[in-house]
């Protein structure tokens, strides 16, 4: 339920005389109708209320409060459902005075097929749809490739691609060091393949002291057999697991746990995750909350676990440094999701105080390292303030550049910073067409046009500053398209490399001066400005780089000699697309149907003669 308008017409009594006692959520706007809050409650009216109680709100409420222009509410039938949607709001909206988590991506897995006589173990992200074992999650892409590496040696089964397995002639270089058994050329047989994959899933189950039982086991009955190669093997196999083990495992658990931390200082927070699984530790990740201003770490934590856990499968356990006020709810609410009984465990002893002692240490380090990067961007974002003269400390920029090749495949970039840096989810690309190649001018028109069109249509916040890589020609038409969308406040700033082109010796063209400006190459806003154009054009090469080279093998493809359509689609299918094509072999092309060695031949040269110009 919300006023017809938001201006004026929102009177706070008859609303709240008129607010159900149910369980719901509640949204908080602003006048141009931003959601500024949600949160949930078990009781709409009595929650709500409390925000307008001066004597009980806080200062950070009573300034929010100040805000609303007017609320609107869900209904629910349950406190828990309250909490399941009021999480997937405040993800969706973020929400100026909630905490929020940046990032939140799903986290990946090992993943073991099943669909193949010779199973292949990989990294997978995303909706678990192939048949198979999954192993995880684990806190990121490089704990998993570790992970991997380490299997290779014990266990070397296959990590491949299909389209690369099926297309094999004679073993490939992992073969050769040996961490791959080369089923795809039949160098080893079902059944013994089918062992290493079942060693495989008990070590990643944290099965590990069976498994070492077992391989024991098999090393005595070899070496009475005299088959004393194979009882070396496996004494190597017992001795690299033992190692592996000393590094990760941890001593005393053998469940899945996850150990959360939280430090705070100076209007920071960092939330520390130690990842294990079957009694691994298979790493940690950090998170930065965002709107964390006057909230005790309790009440972080507590914001932190549903934002986080409840679009995932949690373990059966999470261990916290701070006690979340809503401890039984989360519990109830996590457990119903995953189907199991999900414990909070604030207080712990032995092992598990060591490691969440571990975890609070790693968190308050990791906080250390944030507030000096915030503090020296901060000091950065002063000087360029003082030294453009502006009003106030800007708190965002932007900046574009523009990369071609002779005027072809023309990409314009548009980077963000904030005051604590690169804002990496918020970059931009624009490929520029419609134009005369090679008119810079008419791309930064084109593309700056574009991007604050998308600003007029509410898409994103408008910077305080506009860096155009260029001079005043750039500028100039910079202005000329932010005119055209009736756009006045924002503050353009050419930066040209002067006339030797050396770091240090930038020029700064502003639109209402005549002559470029001079920067003291002392001042830290003078690096500032460095680091968000040497951005800007990293990302335009990047991107035109990529457009540049997919339409050269495309286009070259499409004119080889004797390979039509049917052929092509046929390689794309067979390879996975253009990045497995480039990568096979002239005995895997011609392996193809259809395909000649004739014909292979002059595919492959066709991408290995690019690659090496």
């Amino acid at each position: 339920m919300s006023p017809e308008s938001p201006e004026n017409s929102f009177d706070i009594k008859i609303f709240l005389k008129n607010l159900t006692t149910r369980p719901g959520i509640y949204k908080m706007l602003n006048e141009q109708g931003e959601i500024i809050y949600i949160g949930k409650a078990k009781n709409l009216k009595n929650r709500v209320s409390s925000y307008f109680n001066q004597q009980t709100a806080s200062l950070k409420q009573q300034t929010m409060v100040a805000k609303i222009a007017s609320i609107e509410v869900t209904l629910t039938h349950t406190e828990g459902e309250a909490l399941l949607l009021e999480c997937q709001q405040i993800k969706r909206h973020k929400p100026r005075y909630n905490i929020c988590l940046r990032d939140d991506r799903y986290y990946p897995y090992i993943f073991l097929s099943s669909e193949h006589d010779f199973p292949q173990i990989t990294l997978h992200r995303g909706a678990k749809k192939k048949k198979g074992k999954y192993f995880g999650p684990y806190p990121g892409i490089g704990a998993i490739k570790d992970s991997l590496k380490l299997l290779q040696r014990i266990f070397p089964i296959r990590q491949c691609e299909d389209s690369f397995y099926n297309n094999r002639s004679r073993p490939c270089l992992q073969h050769q060091i040996g961490r791959c058994t080369a089923p795809c050329v039949n160098l080893i047989d079902k059944a013994h393949y089918a062992q290493d994959v079942d060693n495989t899933v008990l070590f990643l189950e944290g099965k590990s002291s069976l498994l070492i039982d077992q391989l024991i086991a098999k090393m005595e009955v070899a070496a009475g057999k005299l088959e004393y190669e194979q009882a070396a093997g496996l004494r190597d196999q017992i001795l690299k697991l033992r190692s592996v083990l000393e590094k990760h495992f941890v001593d005393g658990e053998r469940g899945d746990v996850d150990i959360i931390a939280c430090a705070t200082k100076a209007g920071v927070a960092c939330i520390q995750v130690f990842f294990i699984r079957n009694g691994q530790h298979l790493g940690n990740k950090v998170f930065f909350p965002s709107n964390i201003d006057q909230h005790e770490p309790s009440a972080i934590v507590q914001a932190f676990i549903p934002q986080y856990y409840l679009d995932k499968q949690p373990p059966h356990e999470l261990i916290v440094s701070h006690e979340p006020a809503e401890i039984a709810l989360l519990m109830e609410v996590l457990s119903v999701q995953a189907k199991y009984t999900v414990a909070i465990s604030p207080k712990v002893r032995g092992e598990r105080l060591k490691w969440l002692l571990l975890a609070c240490t790693n968190a308050e380090n990791s906080l250390q390292s944030k507030l000096a990067d915030k503090q020296g961007m901060y000091a950065r974002f002063l000087s360029l303030q003082q030294e453009l003269a502006c009003k106030e400390t800007p708190k965002r920029l932007e900046c574009f550049d523009i990369s071609h090749t002779q005027g072809d495949h023309t990409v314009a970039s548009c980077v963000i910073f904030d005051r604590e840096g690169p804002v990496k989810s918020a970059y931009r690309r624009f490929n520029i067409t419609g134009i005369t190649g090679g008119d810079d001018y008419a791309a930064i028109h084109q593309a700056v046009f574009r991007r604050f069109k998308r600003l007029k249509q509410g898409e994103h916040e408008a910077p305080d500053i506009l860096f155009i890589d260029g001079g005043k020609g750039q500028v100039h038409e910079a202005q000329k398209a932010l005119a055209k969308l009736d756009i006045n406040n924002v503050m353009i700033v050419g930066v040209s490399k002067g006339p030797d082109r050396k770091p240090g010796m930038e020029k700064l063209i502003l639109v209402e001066q005549d002559q470029p400006i001079d920067i003291n190459p002392g001042a830290s806003g003078l690096l500032l400005i460095q680091h968000i154009r040497d951005e800007a054009h990293r990302f335009a090469i990047t991107g035109h780089r990529q457009r540049r080279g997919k339409a050269k093998k495309q286009s070259s493809l499409e004119f080889i000699p004797g390979l039509g359509p049917k052929r092509r689609q046929i390689l794309l299918k067979q390879f996975g697309g253009l990045q497995g094509i480039s990568q096979a072999g002239v005995d895997a092309l011609c392996s193809v149907d259809g395909i000649s060695r004739h014909l292979a031949q002059r595919i492959y040269e066709l991408f290995h003669h690019q690659d090496d110009n």
